[in-house]
This record gives structure tokens, sequence and C-alpha cells, in this order.
């Protein structure tokens, strides 16, 4: 089988990772058993900043390696920031940050032509590439800027690539978005709109650590110590383990769960359960689909098995689902959230079933 993953070496790199890597034809299982090493690795090394999120940090990796968008939402001070900062360290990559206010244009984000003289005084207009050619872009505190320059980011988002003027430029890849917000300040900010939080695979939710998990966050940052991290993968790697992750095997058992699982999210859907019709305004789309299927080739990849589980589905439900459905006025007044409707769904949504592999071919008709 032809080489599937190129790692480039760097001399601040672990020691497993200065040895030359041997060219001879391998199996799937030895690549996917290689790609389960290169996510310990780059976990263990983002460890050395950031303290417990394993979750959280699962869910990045399962973004990163299918293409996909985060958006964090957590309350200040829970290192959201300095995660994503740590990520882009240990990838060999590029990585810009962005801090949205209420007077940020969409050209900051893109670029902008200006009128450049050269020697012989001839006038022309030269593109200023913005801070999203990149590879992995920190939109910090997104719903801070109006809508306009949210917009910015649609395009980018979903074909890679910007349209300035009359010209259309190409992002670099790999290109990752991830966006923060605080959901506890309501003053001055300004809500994504469904169209843009639709672009986002995840929404991933950062949560307080536990009290042995803050003991710990203490004692290392009081300290004048300041741990270094080694770069893990190149943007070529990250493109590779792109390939190798779409090409995990997806059973036709797993596409019609997922397909029922997010039917089931739709009001108007006939087989949708009763409390969805009561307690839903609208359902997730069929993008949520999407990612809930490469999502769990992700995780399945990155713990070097071959194909898809319904577990690895329904541990990124939530994450994928929260963020693409409407709770109505009765639901918020029963004290129920997505995050609710999302966990019975999971509970009463049966699974289909197992087929059979050796079945005989039905007759012909009469």
């Amino acid at each position: 089988m032809r080489r599937q993953t190129q790692l480039m070496a760097t001399t601040d790199r672990p020691p497993a990772y200065n040895q030359p890597m041997s060219t001879k034809q391998r199996s799937l299982g030895d690549v996917l058993q290689e790609f389960s090493q290169h996510r310990h690795v780059m976990q263990q090394e983002l460890q050395k900043i950031i303290v417990g999120q394993n979750e959280v940090i699962e869910q990045l990796f399962a973004a990163i390696f299918t293409r996909g968008h985060c958006l964090l939402e957590g309350v200040p001070g829970l290192a959201k920031t300095l995660m994503v900062s740590t990520l882009a360290r240990i990838l060999d990559v590029g990585f810009k940050r962005i801090q949205f206010t209420p007077d940020l244009m969409p050209s900051d984000i893109t670029g902008t032509n200006v009128l450049d003289e050269d020697d012989n005084g001839r006038r022309e207009f030269r593109f200023v590439e913005g801070p999203i050619f990149t590879n992995i872009l920190l939109a910090d505190e997104i719903n801070r800027t109006p809508p306009k320059t949210q917009a910015a980011l649609l395009q980018a988002m979903q074909e890679r690539e910007v349209t300035v003027g009359r010209t259309t430029y190409e992002l670099p890849e790999p290109f990752f978005t991830i966006a923060t917000q605080n959901p506890i300040e309501q003053e001055g900010t300004y809500p994504l709109p469904e169209a843009q939080l639709d672009r986002f695979m995840f929404n991933i939710k950062v949560g307080y650590p536990s009290a042995e998990e803050e003991e710990r966050i203490l004692a290392v940052t009081t300290r004048n110590e300041k741990a270094e991290v080694n770069k893990v993968l190149s943007a070529k790697a990250i493109v590779n383990l792109q390939k190798l992750v779409s090409s995990v095997a997806v059973s036709e058992y797993i596409v019609k769960y997922v397909a029922r699982l997010v039917r089931a999210t739709r009001p108007g859907d006939e087989h949708s359960p009763s409390f969805v019709r009561e307690l839903v305004d609208w359902g997730a789309g069929p993008r949520a689909g999407q990612f809930l299927i490469n999502g769990g080739k992700a995780l399945a990849a990155m713990d070097g098995r071959f194909s898809v589980a319904i577990e690895d589905v329904r541990k990124i439900a939530i994450p994928v689902l929260r963020h693409r459905l409407s709770t109505n006025f009765q639901a918020q007044a029963e004290g129920m959230t997505t995050e609710d409707i999302i966990e019975r769904l999971l509970k009463e949504t049966p699974e289909p079933d197992v087929p059979k592999f050796a079945s005989p071919t039905p007759p012909p008709p009469k």
C-alpha cells in the first residue's frame, strides 16, 4: 500500500520523530497505528501547557483531521485562547489571531487592494493579504463584531477561498477557523446567525476544571518556569492524514443510524418523537449528518481502528448538534436545553437492524 503519511523532521521534535521513517510498503493497520501514536504525542505536548480538558482536546483534533471548524464557548479565564495558540505551536503551520471588536471591518480580515507605485512611476493596485491567509485562524470573541464583519468568514470557512474585488484567492492548506465566544456577556455582542453557526463542525463547551485540576493549574502557573512544546506534524503531514481519515470505512448500518438520528431532530418529520415536536422549532440539516460521520471517522482513526462505530457517533453528537437545534418557548419554560433534548434522542433513537452479509438474492417479481 502506498505510504499515506509524511512527517517533516524538525530539530526540536521528540526523539521518536527524529528518526527517518521507513519507506517500505505498510498495511493500513500499520498506518492507523502510527496515526494513533501521532495523536497521542500531540496530546502529551498540549498537556504540557493545558491541564485537563481531554474531551475538548479530542474534539479539536477530530476537527483538524476532518477539515472542520470549531466554536469554543466558555467563561473568561478557562484558557480557550491559550489552548488554540499552544495547538498551533505543536503543529508546524501558520497561525494568526484576530481580536474581534465592534469597529473591525471585513477588509481587516480578508485583506484589501492598495494603490502601489513602482520605480518607473507606474501605478497599479496590489493585493495585501489579511490575517485570514494562514493555516490556523483564531477568531477571538467572534460575537463582539457586527454581522457584516462576521460574514467575511463565511466564504473562507466553506470554500477555503476569499474574494476581494473581482479576484478570488485560495487559502493555504490546511485551513481551520477556531472561534471563541463568551456566553455570559450579552451587552455589546452580536450573536452569530444560524447560517454561520452551521459552518462550525463542533460547538465545544469549555467547562470549569475539577478540584484536582484547578490545584494543579494554580501550582504550575504560579512558578517562574515556562514549559517548552515540540512540533509534531507539518502542514503536509496534516493534509495527508486528512486523506487517511476520509478513507476510513463507514458501513451502511452507521449511515442509516446517523440519518435516523438527524431526522429525529426535526419536528416536521413524521418519525420524530413527540417530545421533539413539542420542544423544538427546527432541527438539524444534512450537514450535521456529514459532520457526524466525518467526526466518527476521525475518532476511529485516532484510536487506530478501521471503521466507525455507533459509539463514535454518540460521542460527538452533542457538540455537532447543539448549535443546530432551536428550542421553543415551552422548552425554555421547562428548563430544557438543546443538550437535554439530544441526550434524550440518543437514548430513544433505535439502532437500525444489523445487515445480513450472506442474505440470499430475492426472487424476481412475478
